[in-house]
């Protein structure tokens, strides 16, 4: 029997190859990430059993368990899902782009610039123009960066290496910068740009927040998984890429403006929410092996997964204190950055 299973459209114009492991893999997570899911819209200063949160879902539930589910809780757990999916897949484009493991949006700037956009709007927009235009700004910051970072790497092409080490000073710069505009701000401003710079999806909404984010990552997770070909091209080396007739330069400003999207219009919702983009894409390697068609749905799932226990304990290890899920997430991410710097330290 094959160990793939391919999938084809009808004028065969789009087409990928996925190995039956990889199907296997994406089945147990999925249902991972349904079960934390359910767990996690009941869990909170008054539980509701898995049973009664399946029965809300439908409607059928007693209505003050109705309104703790659908209004209070799961905006929230959809939103995680969507945050970490979308990190997790951007950390995934950037380390097989940039073939470094040591990559992911928080690393190289992109994490920054958006957080400086998102924090721009909070201070000069709030109370004038609607919440919802808010990833646009965050999505503009990390553009904005990322296209600096591009400028400043330039030499007959955007080495990879180089590339890491410029955003990393790009990074520290940035993120000084948006201290300094927290600080001299008004007190309110600043409280809720912190509460930003941690990281946090306290008070979601349907409306604000699902329906703002919702559209950014069903278009362009797809888009990233078609260009899963090319994010294997890239992961050769320039000059192995080159020799079989790709566009290097081309593909790798696509994918990086895909993975610098999706990263912003995260942050914009959640935050700078660190080391999702990192961990994630390291996990589905371990599962599926290194072919990106593979490794970007795994990523997802397994982002979805990481954000959603880190906000479960986030939210209800310290009660009735609700603590940023970022923190969480960069208690964990730290030391495995520092895990992955030790084991690839030969390369540097």
């Amino acid at each position: 029997m094959s160990k793939h299973r391919i999938f084809r459209s009808r004028n065969a114009k789009v087409s990928f190859m996925l190995e039956r492991r990889t199907l296997w893999v994406c089945l147990i997570l999925f249902v991972l990430c349904i079960a934390a899911m359910i767990i996690s819209t009941g869990t909170g200063s008054q539980f509701v059993s898995p049973l009664h949160v399946i029965k809300a879902l439908f409607g059928d539930a007693p209505p003050m368990e109705q309104v703790i589910v659908m209004q209070l809780r799961l905006p929230r757990i959809i939103i995680a899902v969507l945050i970490g999916a979308a990190l997790a897949v951007a950390g995934a484009i950037l380390q097989g782009v940039i073939r470094n493991p040591l990559a992911s949006p928080d690393v190289i700037g992109i994490t920054e610039g958006a957080s400086l956009g998102a924090v721009l709007f909070i201070f000069i927009f709030t109370g004038t123009v609607s919440i919802h235009w808010m990833p646009l700004f965050a999505i503009l910051g990390a553009f904005f960066i990322t296209g600096l970072l591009y400028v400043l790497a330039w030499k007959n092409g955007v080495s990879p290496l180089r590339l890491v080490l410029i955003g990393i000073g790009v990074s520290a710069a940035i993120k000084s910068i948006s201290y300094m505009l927290i600080i001299s701000g008004p007190l309110q401003l600043a409280d809720r740009s912190l509460t930003f710079m941690a990281g946090s999806i306290y008070g979601m909404s349907w409306d604000k927040d699902v329906m703002t984010l919702l559209p950014w990552v069903a278009v362009l997770l797809p888009l990233t998984w078609l260009q899963a070909r090319n994010v294997n091209i890239q992961a050769l080396g320039d000059d192995v890429a080159s020799s079989t007739g790709a566009q290097v330069q081309k593909q790798r400003l696509i994918l990086i403006g895909l993975s610098v999207a999706l990263a912003g219009a995260a942050i914009s919702i959640g935050g700078a929410i660190a080391f999702i983009g990192l961990m994630a894409p390291h996990m589905a390697r371990r599962l599926v092996g290194p072919n990106f068609g593979s490794v970007l749905p795994v990523s997802a799932m397994i982002g979805a997964i990481l954000l959603l226990v880190a906000d479960l304990v986030a939210r209800t290890a310290f009660l009735p204190r609700d603590v940023p899920a970022g923190v969480f997430t960069a208690a964990i991410g730290a030391p495995f950055f520092l895990y992955l710097l030790y084991r690839n330290r030969n390369r540097f």
